[in-house]
């Protein structure tokens, strides 16, 4: 009874972010932090409306950013999700002035019938219990025939976003991501399945999505795996793997995720880039946060510019030009890996010429100041950075007439 009470948990955890998404109402007073948007889109293919929570960069918000293209995160369960993974990528990059991620567009795909649109195949009973299963499932193709032929072409249209995706997903939703990413492995560039319920249909689409993985080639494409800790207590990750451990209301979850990840650790040579991590100290519940945050450091382990700090050293010899070559050349690596020209983002570089600034590098604060001017000639905090310089220099006049400039792009 106690093994059955714990799976109806699990259960119940997979399918209740449906019945929390619709009490959740949004308000945002003029008074108030907001972090998003609500949008909604008609869906011809599912025949109902689904809403959409946005959260826009706020360097964005600017219109003479708005040439700029910003990758998209899709995450499913957006309501559950939305307010920590927003502020993780705002911590984590240029937004707040760190470089471990970019700054990206968020869309919170929210539920009207969860089981449903994240399932793969239609199912009647569970395959622990033997009892029959009491909410409809089966229409997750359908599910990303809407996000890749609606969704995504009304995002790219109405935002400045770019054609580089990444898809988030917890639990049934962590099977969705499996699934896209197995049978839609155009449609993204990254994966996060999050303690994904890989069980389903009695392990049939794990199998299918295991010789998928072995038959075809993944290039350029990238998947992180959370496993939490669902195991009873006198389990461990080593024992939960030995075959002679039956299948219980304990066990098939963990043992169907540990499967896959040891089966896919096995698959050198389809261009996957993969990796896992199993979480002793969460459990199902628990794990999104820190696997999003795990997750994105993997998945953008080239975005950051390393040895920024080595710059501001006394024995350091490089010169400004040298500099401006190592910053060019990092933007050109990481332009390859968007598919797309990516340029310097504005704050980062306003943050090592002010650097330069207060440790008396004159020249080298120029250099740098002046590629953000060259970079966003419509930005008027470019050319009050470049006021702000001339004023450390005593040079009045020049800095008069950036300030100057600074106004003139504000009223545009």
């Amino acid at each position: 009874m106690k093994n059955h009470l714990l799976f109806v948990f699990i259960i119940f955890n997979l399918i209740s972010c449906k019945q929390k998404e619709n009490s959740v109402t949004i308000e945002m007073p003029k008074n108030q932090i907001v972090i998003g948007k609500l949008d909604s889109i008609y869906s011809n293919i599912l025949d109902e409306s689904r809403e959409l929570w946005i959260h826009i960069p706020e360097s964005a918000k600017d219109s003479s950013s708005y040439e700029i293209k910003y990758p998209v995160l899709y995450l499913l369960d957006g309501p559950s999700h939305f307010s920590s993974v927003t502020g993780m990528i705002e911590q984590l990059s240029p937004a707040s002035g760190n470089m471990i991620v970019p700054e990206m567009i968020i869309v919170g795909i929210t539920n009207t019938n969860r089981s449903l649109d994240l399932t793969p195949s239609h199912v009647d009973i569970d395959i622990v219990s033997g009892d029959s299963i009491q909410y409809p499932s089966g229409g997750g193709n359908k599910f990303l025939d809407f996000i890749e032929m609606e969704l995504i072409p009304h995002v790219e249209k109405t935002y400045p976003a770019s054609s580089y995706r990444t898809f988030v997903g917890h639990s049934f939703g962590g099977l969705s991501v499996i699934n896209a990413l197995v049978n839609r492995q155009n449609l993204f560039n990254n994966y996060v399945a999050i303690d994904p319920s890989l069980w389903w249909d009695n392990r049939a689409f794990l199998n299918f999505a295991d010789s998928q993985l072995s038959e075809n080639k993944f290039d350029n494409r990238a998947l992180y795996v959370g496993v939490a800790n669902t195991m009873e207590a006198g389990m461990n990750i080593e024992k939960v793997q030995n075959d002679s451990i039956a299948d219980s209301n304990f066990t098939v979850h963990i043992k169907s995720i540990i499967q896959f990840v040891n089966s896919l650790e096995t698959k050198k040579d389809n261009g996957l880039l993969f990796d896992w991590k199993y979480y002793d100290n969460d459990d199902h519940g628990s794990v999104p946060l820190i696997t999003e945050y795990d997750a994105l450091r993997f998945l953008f382990s080239w975005y950051k510019l390393n040895g920024v700090n080595d710059f501001f050293s006394e024995n350091s010899r490089l010169t400004a030009q040298e500099i401006l070559s190592l910053i060019n050349s990092h933007y050109v690596k990481v332009s390859d890996h968007f598919g797309y020209q990516v340029i310097p983002p504005e704050k980062f570089i306003n943050s090592i010429g002010n650097g330069f600034m207060y440790n008396d590098m004159p020249d080298k604060a120029y250099e740098l100041l002046y590629l953000n001017i060259q970079n966003y000639p419509k930005s008027a905090s470019v050319f009050e950075a470049m006021g702000d310089y001339y004023l450390f220099q005593s040079d009045t006049l020049n800095a008069i007439k950036q300030f100057k400039i600074g106004l003139e792009c504000k009223k545009r």
